[in-house]
């Protein structure tokens, strides 16, 4: 029987809100470092770690009680002047908040926690006596969570990984520093794991929980109870969201003034029935159509903004998890957030979880120098890493940024063909957009060793990956000496999707409208041959021609009249098309049980007719293998 019998929504209900609220102390914790005697932020700390005390008290948690005490204590003695915060200090207190989350997971299985780690608890004591002891870094394997049914070979890395310190030699120009070095001894940082596919599960499970210095409770409890309920944890969170009640208030009356609408309607049809077919009462039918399509229009945006959550709710995870990496890289790495206000499809949120993750530590790993470094080119010796957001028309743009060494579009583009992942002949024809775009190849460098930092699970074409899945693309921007930045795009949500709809004969079909940039004419004339494929030069440009068609298996014997110009995120090229029907906003219906190869879904136009939207990705996938698919060429012109 749980631990908790007849009192599962009151934990619930200590659980949401003390996430929140520990949330919200690892955020002041790092500002209280930078102003050690902000009496402010000491206070709110203070109440914090009080406030969580308070619930876990009701809840006869005893041993969450005794470490909440223990640190509470500790900033009584900082605020009252009695200690003074060293980084030392810092450490002992990170430990203690990540001890806190720990004893969270255990209350979500309904469950007492367990004592803390006796480290931490000594480390707590001997502070508030005013002995502070530099930390105790406890083997890797302690400080992770390995969830059941994973092999142990997964803890040494996943296949096709980028090896960091190869690929940071290549972008850079510059041997690994010695952040490549220290970090195959420093623990991973990766916060709260989203829900991924289960390919992906084994790859993502070590980078479960940022580490601290003393690590986790090792031994006296097991490693798969944490999985768990941090699993049950985040079905939790895919199942449930807050909604401001004033929006749930919009959307009971717009119900209301529908149902009103409905109920004129019926009357209007039932006097058509009876034969009143006079000017009178067809207007009024007239004005009760187009006010029924205005409240649904209505009703339809209210809905939606129920489903949208601000995104600060994400990124405050991310300031602990760049301070803990820099940290224990011995770099001063300061994380600056904005448009945390900005907000996204509560899904998206969730599923960006991983990718925003991987690029912020790339960033503190990888992206910038070390403080000797960044002396010597003249830089100051605090870096600055800033993730963004905002919204652009109806895009999110997410923007992460670093001030660091860069990145350099020949040896990236020199490391590709040296593994084979290009031809000579092919890099030749790329730009400097594209060659960056390569670090996004699967297996643009494979691993051969596991790095504790980077590297866990998420490599760059699996973050690439996940950002096309949210029908968004990924961009990068990057100057050598002067820092790199990551431009990630996403609709405002996943249940809508802007599509441009192309005709192949007379069947339609649906591209997402985020992957079109120009639509143009294809004059035969201007089509030339290059490297035996067909492109067609624009603005300067070179990009291959594909045929439509051909990628649908579909014999035309009729040149296509139209081009649309799309860029992904591996590629820009012209496919070819014979007419269009139009741009449209689709309601996207998923096929579960029957997807044919290149097909992400369908929806339904105005006039009832089904069409397919088009997934680009998989049509593109066997170009690689077999040039003739796509090709003009091939095509049997009548």
């Amino acid at each position: 029987m749980s631990d908790f019998s007849g009192m599962e929504d009151l934990l619930q209900d200590f659980l949401q809100e003390a996430h929140d609220l520990l949330s919200d102390v690892d955020n002041k914790l790092v500002d209280l470092e930078k102003t050690p005697d902000d009496r402010g932020l000491l206070n709110d700390i203070f109440r914090g770690f009080h406030t969580i005390k308070g619930g876990a008290g009701f809840l006869n948690a005893t041993e969450l009680v005794t470490l909440c005490h223990l640190t509470e204590n500790l900033f009584d003695r900082l605020r009252n002047a009695e200690l003074a915060l060293s980084p030392e200090l810092m450490d002992i207190i990170m430990a203690a908040t990540q001890g806190v989350r720990d004893m969270f997971g255990e209350l979500s299985q309904s469950v007492q926690p367990q004592s803390a780690d006796p480290q931490v608890i000594g480390a707590l004591q001997g502070a508030l006596n005013g002995e502070v002891q530099a930390p105790v870094v406890l083997p890797v394997a302690t400080m992770v969570d390995v969830p059941p049914n994973v092999p142990a070979a997964a803890s040494t890395g996943a296949a096709g990984e980028p090896d960091w310190e190869m690929l940071h030699s290549a972008v850079s120009g510059a041997p690994a520093s010695s952040s490549e070095v220290s970090s195959r001894s420093v623990p991973d940082l990766a916060e709260e794991p989203v829900v991924a596919p289960a390919a992906e599960q084994a790859g993502t499970a070590l980078a479960a929980q940022p580490a601290s210095p003393y690590g986790r409770r090792g031994g006296d409890r097991p490693a798969a109870s944490t999985a768990a309920a941090r699993r049950t944890e985040d079905r939790g969170r895919e199942n449930t969201i807050r909604v401001d009640t004033a929006r749930l208030d919009q959307v009971l009356n717009l119900s209301g003034e529908i149902g009103l609408t409905k109920n004129r309607l019926t009357s209007l049809r039932a006097d058509i029935l009876a034969g009143k077919n006079d000017p009178e009462t067809l207007h009024a039918l007239d004005q009760a159509v187009s006010q029924l399509d205005l409240l649904v229009s209505d009703l339809q945006n209210s809905v939606m903004k129920t489903r949208m959550q601000p995104i600060g709710r994400l990124f405050q995870k991310y300031p602990r998890i760049a301070r803990d990496l820099a940290r224990q890289l011995g770099k001063d790495v300061e994380l600056v957030l904005a448009g945390e206000e900005t907000e996204v499809d509560k899904t998206m949120i969730e599923d960006l979880a991983d990718p925003l993750i991987h690029l912020i530590r790339n960033a503190v790993d990888h992206g910038v120098e070390m403080p000797n470094e960044r002396q010597l080119s003249g830089k100051t010796v605090k870096s600055l890493v800033r993730l963004e957001a905002r919204q652009e028309g109806d895009h999110i743009v997410l923007i992460i940024a670093d001030d660091g060494r860069g990145m350099s579009a020949e040896r990236i583009r020199a490391k590709a063909v040296e593994k084979g992942l290009i031809s000579e002949e092919e890099a030749n024809t790329l730009d400097e957009r594209q060659s960056l775009n390569l670090i996004f190849l699967p297996g643009f460098s494979t691993k051969t060793q596991i790095s504790d930092v980077s590297g866990r699970g998420v490599g760059m074409d699996v973050v690439k990956t996940n950002i096309q899945k949210l029908n968004g693309s990924i961009e990068i921007r990057s100057e050598p000496g002067k820092g790199s930045v990551f431009i990630i795009s996403l609709p405002l949500t996943l249940a809508i999707l802007p599509v441009l709809l192309v005709l192949l004969g007379d069947q339609p079909f649906a591209l997402p409208l985020s992957l079109v940039r120009e639509i143009l004419p294809i004059e035969q004339s201007r089509i030339q041959e290059v490297g035996g494929k067909e492109t067609l030069v624009v603005r300067g440009e070179v990009l291959p021609v594909i045929s439509l068609a051909r990628l649908l298996g579909w014999p035309l014997k009729k040149y296509p009249e139209y081009g649309v110009f799309m860029q992904t995120a591996e590629r820009s090229f012209i496919l070819g098309v014979d007419s269009f029907a139009g741009r449209d906003d689709a309601v996207i219906k998923s096929l579960e049980d029957f997807r044919p190869k290149g097909v992400a879904g369908v929806t339904t136009l105005s006039n009832g007719q089904i069409v397919l939207i088009l997934d680009m990705k998989e049509l593109l996938a066997d170009i690689g293998q077999h040039p003739e698919v796509g090709s003009l060429r091939s095509l049997e012109f009548a």
